[in-house]
């Protein structure tokens, strides 16, 4: 099938939907992004959607992997999240950093395509991520200026103050679940101008804990995903190691039968 306009998303897991899980679509995920295209579709069946983004890319490699690919498909519109694998890294040089995603978002911009940028999320109320939020506050500041230089859409991912509760998260307290998914894809296609018919569930309610209960559960949390996560960066291994880009080349993305 032949698209006049293709949105193509490019990113880490964020973008490629972690969190998300259905088994029945590639990679095993779902995400903000196919949901934002999914909307797009059901408004005008001439778009087609690729997305390229894979879980554990640093910023370096997200611009060297697919900015050319996505300016290949001659897309309409692009998405890019990038650099908050870097920021969790024990060293960054965030100003170093920008510089190179400056210049990926002007040969974006300089392809014709219109580009969706994020700033980065507020981790003040994580115990354990929430160190690396001085960091993510001069990442933000920095995105934005670039967006304003080269006359990008943003997403204020940092603003989105709903998504500090838990229920938004899945278990491994790193990747939205699929309620945040569908809360973020509402917030792009808002910043988008478009309407949409996602209907974001309700939360459960949350368990009350006793604080042995909460440190057992986050000793648990700690063991099968904290460390892991933690040993994996240690060997220079990714979970995304061995993936490849769920939609490469436009496509109508297969739509689950639960919304």
């Amino acid at each position: 099938m032949t698209f006049t306009s293709r949105y193509v998303a490019l990113g880490d897991s964020f973008t490629e939907g972690v969190g998300d899980w259905d088994d029945s679509l590639p990679n095993g995920v779902r995400g903000w992004a196919d949901r934002v295209a999914e909307q797009l579709i059901l408004a005008e069946d001439s778009w087609g959607y690729a997305n390229l983004a894979i879980r554990g890319k640093k910023l370096h490699q997200v611009l060297a992997e697919q900015v050319d690919a996505a300016i290949a498909l001659e897309p309409t519109l692009v998405s890019i999240y990038a650099g908050g694998n870097d920021i969790l890294r024990p060293r960054v040089d965030i100003d170093t950093l920008m510089d190179s995603y400056d210049g990926a978002i002007a040969k974006l911009r300089a392809s014709g395509a219109a580009v969706l940028m994020f700033t980065g999320f507020d981790s003040g109320r994580s115990p354990v991520f929430g160190a690396t939020r001085g960091r993510t506050a001069l990442y933000n500041e920095l995105v934005r200026e670039v967006a304003d230089r080269h006359g990008a859409e943003l997403v204020d991912y940092w603003r989105m103050k709903e998504l500090q509760d838990e229920r938004y998260w899945d278990i491994d307290r790193l990747h939205m679940a699929p309620a945040g998914h569908m809360f973020t894809a509402k917030k792009v296609l808002e910043v988008l101008r478009r309407t949409d018919t996602i209907d974001v569930p309700e939360l459960d309610e949350l368990p009350a804990r006793t604080r042995a209960e909460q440190l057992r559960r986050d000793a648990q949390w700690a063991r099968e995903y904290l460390g892991p996560w933690v040993g994996r960066r240690l060997r220079g291994v990714s979970s995304g190691d061995n993936l490849t880009p769920k939609y490469p080349i436009p496509v109508h993305p297969k739509v689950p039968v639960r919304s």
